[in-house]
């Protein structure tokens, strides 16, 4: 599902930088191999006195989820942004998966007579 995803990138009132942007988008797809429910990333890049704000945001199927933080240059604040919206994504992804695996523990558990 990864080839299906799409990545963003802005740069807002931010000086574009195309190293910064592919290592955002090869970090994007390698959340999008480990989470298959995801099909959509964006990252915006934007200033505010004196630091440097990012804001990252994905969507997928039951994915909706959005993280931000800030940072003395763009590549250190969308790095702080990616790992809380990792970390995000992780815990939502262990929630959905292991919430199957104890319905069906239970589900066990009251069928035996």
């Amino acid at each position: 599902m990864a080839d299906e995803m799409t990545v963003v990138i802005r740069f807002k009132d931010v000086p574009e930088s195309d190293e910064l942007r592919d290592e955002l988008e090869k970090r994007c797809r390698h959340f999008a191999a480990e989470f298959p429910e995801t099909t959509r990333y964006e990252v915006t890049l934007s200033p505010t006195s004196p630091e440097v704000v990012a804001q990252a945001h994905v969507t997928g199927k039951g994915t909706d989820i959005a993280a931000h933080a800030s940072g003395s240059e763009p590549r250190q604040a969308a790095e702080r942004a990616l790992d809380k919206l990792e970390r995000e994504l992780r815990r939502e992804h262990d929630k959905r998966i292991f919430g199957r695996r104890r319905e069906a523990q239970r589900a066990v558990g009251k069928r035996t007579s």
